[in-house]
């Protein structure tokens, strides 16, 4: 008999329009599994209904019959149902304390639920992600809002060209229009003031490949951070890119210590930031490191209060990781795609929404990725679709230990059947 998955629409923003699966899956999933798809009504979806439709989905309001729903972002919790597996992203990991009646509720109710965030192989290395759609989203954002910023500036500069990412049919027509901005640059380049012109991005996976997919569209030389202290004002037709890694952002408390990454992982609380003596040498800085308490700041308030005179280079901050009072410490709030950016004052600790004004333009759009939502659903489903039937044949009434689900799919279990799974017990102190 056929199995029946369900896909809600997606409701936690005006901005969300991806889907888990797109219909060329969503067609494999039937054809060769005999999995059919229910729909929840949704006009505003990257990929329409009548799409789906199209290739024999079902598009109906009541997903009671689906044992297993999927989505993207969190799932209000009035309309979840009882006994049913779940995915999506629920941002409950670090104890976020915002979702933690979701996960609550999910518990009550006697549910499964598998994170995407959590889906891994062997190497610990996500398998399931947006991170590489949030870096060019944010990139193109942060490039957008540098351009703007110089504007208020009365700086006329290439950079006003750049568009919003959502303003854009998708990738393509972004990549055309930034390559035809960096040629521009060549030809004309831009104010001389400006240069050297530095992209610092932090860190070196998805979030990061996808933010230098974008820059690298420019005319760019890549230099190392050490290169940052003995850079020249020389070429207004070149952009300068620079990549830190921890080994540049922290460092040993005990100066006889040497910088070990393992150890860092592991204990944290033995290194202290070292990022901020590159800060003066930057113009704009893409963040997208992973980040909780445990380890230290990139960049402080009160580095930001005690050097803005000296050090105001930095004009613009694209904070992709996007954690309130984090590893960018004036990242005060997250911002919707309409109204991107504010500016932090370092001197009265206030921010004010727009690109103008004194301090720091930063921009924390917190869902970049639906800002190209057909393209970044494509890769996402091509990643997930795969594991479906697995999920959806294996047997859920049995012990978790017993559970035959594929490894990395049973690292992502937070919940079964309304109990928190070993690796996740750690949860319950957040909980309450």
């Amino acid at each position: 008999m056929s199995k029946l998955i369900g896909i809600r629409r997606e409701d936690k923003n005006i901005w969300e329009r991806r889907v888990p699966l797109i219909p060329r899956h969503v067609e494999i999933l039937k054809k060769e599994h005999d999995i059919q798809t229910r729909l929840q009504p949704f006009p505003a979806r990257a990929f329409s209904d009548d799409e789906y439709k199209a290739i024999g989905a079902e598009i109906n309001e009541d997903l009671t019959p689906c044992q297993t729903i999927l989505a993207v972002k969190e799932i209000p919790t009035p309309f979840l149902i009882a006994n049913r597996t779940y995915l999506f992203f629920s941002h409950t990991i670090k104890g976020q304390s915002h979702n933690m009646p979701l996960l609550q509720k999910m518990l009550d109710l006697q549910c499964t639920l598998i994170d995407y965030e959590c889906i891994k192989d062997d190497q610990g290395r996500r398998l399931v992600f947006f991170g590489r759609f949030a870096g060019l989203a944010g990139m193109i954002d942060t490039l957008h809002a540098f351009g703007q910023r110089l504007k208020g500036r009365g700086l006329d500069t290439p950079f006003a060209q750049i568009r919003p990412t959502y303003e854009y049919s998708g990738l393509e027509e972004a990549k055309k229009h930034l390559r035809e901005i960096g040629d521009q640059i060549k030809r004309t380049g831009f104010p001389a003031l400006l240069a050297p012109l530095v992209v610092g991005i932090t860190g070196y996976g998805h979030v990061s490949q996808g933010a230098q997919e974008i820059l690298d569209l420019f005319p760019v030389k890549e230099i190392s951070p050490k290169q940052l202290f003995s850079l020249k004002a020389e070429n207004p037709r070149t952009l300068y890119k620079v990549v830190f890694k921890e080994e540049h952002t922290v460092q040993p408390i005990d100066p006889g210590h040497r910088f070990d990454l393992q150890d860092y992982y592991q204990h944290p609380e033995k290194y202290r930031s070292a990022f901020e003596r590159y800060v003066p040498y930057l113009t704009i800085l893409v963040n997208g490191i992973y980040w909780d308490p445990r380890y230290p700041r990139l960049i402080s308030k009160k580095y930001l209060r005690e050097n803005y005179w000296q050090q105001n280079r930095l004009q613009v901050i694209g904070d992709i990781s996007c954690d309130i009072n984090g590893s960018i410490e004036c990242t005060e709030k997250v911002t919707e795609s309409h109204n991107p950016a504010f500016v932090y004052n370092p001197l009265s600790d206030t921010i004010v929404d727009g690109f103008a004004g004194n301090g720091i333009t930063v921009i924390a759009v917190d869902n970049l990725p639906s800002e190209l939502p057909r393209d970044a659903s494509e890769s996402f489903s091509e990643a997930l679709y795969r594991f479906i039937p697995e999920i959806v044949n294996a047997d859920m009434t049995v012990p978790f230990e017993k559970c035959a689900l594929p490894p990395e799919i049973k690292r992502a279990v937070i919940v079964y059947n309304g109990e928190l799974t070993p690796d996740y017990r750690y949860l319950q102190e957040h909980l309450g």
